[in-house]
């Protein structure tokens, strides 16, 4: 695989932005906040190689030294820390790791199974906070992998990635398998559609052991009509469901990243809520009357009719304008 590196110093236009505040951040702090290209930072490195679907952009980030962010085709997938696998750059994976923290005791091993690999920042924090983890990571692109892989190596953590459809691979799981199932798939800059579908919702509950979890990374804005619908299909097929998201995403005031909880057993909603709560962007649990509130015109999405998720407008998530 042909790929290129840009010595310290590279200048590259990528600034977080606070959605909620317009303020311009510290550092490019990812996708919840949006990730814009504005201001000129300066990179340590930028390593660029043409993958399977696009052309992939390692930028090392200026205020950790072995911190990088992931982008694919000018969208931000992924920002991993390899000295410190808990830092944890994008907020929406802040709440998919409040998820993992909660699916078992700490440090009891955890059988996880990621739909969309980027740069594997999830696995790498489960693999830290709870050794001993069987993972799997599912990507479809296998150019992805190999630079991943070379460039961000995660060897000692036990985790094993696939390449493949997400749907199809996850066919090949046995029932009963899996303690948390997490779905954060984009192609360039959406989920595809048929990962959108209840049909697909009931395939990976059938994988999850009777209290395992599945968490899925919802991108939509405005009237999060998307959202909704995922919510409906969630609910149409397990038991107890809750949302994650800024109140600013669920006014309809911007568009980001909601994080999708569902499991057959009773999910821990007070302790979500006050982990959301206490981030840097605190965010909001949805759970019960006030989610079936949230969905209560939505209809539930059936393989054949379903549609991948909104494109996000530009600026948000590195997409250019």
């Amino acid at each position: 695989m042909d790929n290129r590196e840009t010595g310290a110093g590279a200048r590259l236009g990528l600034s977080g932005v606070c959605a909620s505040t317009g303020g311009a951040a510290a550092a490019p702090t990812g996708q919840d906040r949006g990730v814009e290209r504005r201001e000129l930072r300066v990179a340590r490195a930028v390593v660029t190689a043409e993958v399977d679907h696009g052309m992939a952009e390692l930028v090392g980030d200026p205020d950790r030294p072995q911190g990088w962010t992931l982008l694919l085709d000018g969208t931000a997938q992924s920002h991993v820390d390899l000295d410190d696998p808990t830092h944890l750059e994008f907020e929406y994976v802040r709440r998919l790791a409040h998820v993992a923290d909660l699916v078992a005791p700490p440090t009891a091993p955890l059988r996880t199974l990621h739909l969309g690999g980027g740069a594997w920042t999830l696995a790498r924090y489960i693999a830290a906070t709870r050794p001993g983890s069987p993972q799997r990571v599912v990507e479809l692109d296998a150019g992805l992998v190999d630079l991943v892989s070379s460039r961000l190596p995660s060897d000692g953590t036990g985790i094993e990635v696939t390449v493949g459809d997400a749907r199809a691979a996850l066919a090949t799981v046995a029932a009963g398998s899996v303690d948390l199932l997490v779905l954060d798939v984009f192609a360039g800059a959406r989920t595809p559609a048929h990962l959108t579908s209840v049909e697909f919702v009931r395939a990976a509950s059938a994988v999850l052991t009777a209290g395992g979890v599945y968490a899925a990374n919802v991108a939509d804005g405005g009237s999060l009509a998307f959202a909704r619908t995922q919510v409906a299909a969630a609910e149409a097929v397990f038991p107890e469901v809750a949302v994650l998201a800024v109140p600013q995403l669920l006014h309809g005031r911007r568009f980001g990243n909601l994080v999708l909880v569902a499991s057959a057993a009773p999910l821990p909603v007070d302790e979500l809520t006050r982990r959301a709560a206490g981030d840097a962007f605190p965010a909001r649990v949805l759970a019960g009357s006030d989610l079936r509130q949230f969905a209560r015109d939505a209809t539930v999405p059936v393989d054949g009719s379903t549609t991948p998720s909104p494109l996000p407008p530009p600026g948000f998530f590195g997409r250019p304008e």
